[in-house]
């Protein structure tokens, strides 16, 4: 198991556009990948799950992926975080 904790850095938080770039990418691994707010934890490749989340900016976010392929779907994941979504 491969995590890690991320802050939501993009001013709009993480909505449509977001959630559906990153069941895009979550998609492409074959690993079980989780994403934690608080108690809170969703399947990654949901949008429906990761929309309600509600990680707004400067929500703590926690990743978690399981599998064949764990560090490279966190790595994925911690980019597009690190890049905003190329929102900004």
């Amino acid at each position: 198991m491969t995590e890690q904790t991320i802050i939501v850095t993009n001013r709009a938080g993480i909505h449509a556009r977001p959630s559906a770039i990153l069941v895009q990418k979550t998609k492409n691994f074959k690993s079980n990948i989780y994403m934690e707010k608080n108690n809170d934890r969703i399947n990654a490749k949901s949008i429906m799950g990761i929309i309600t989340l509600g990680a707004s900016y400067g929500t703590e976010l926690r990743i978690i992926a399981d599998g064949e392929d764990e560090k490279d779907a966190v790595d994925t994941i911690v980019r597009l975080f690190e890049s905003k979504f190329e929102e900004e």
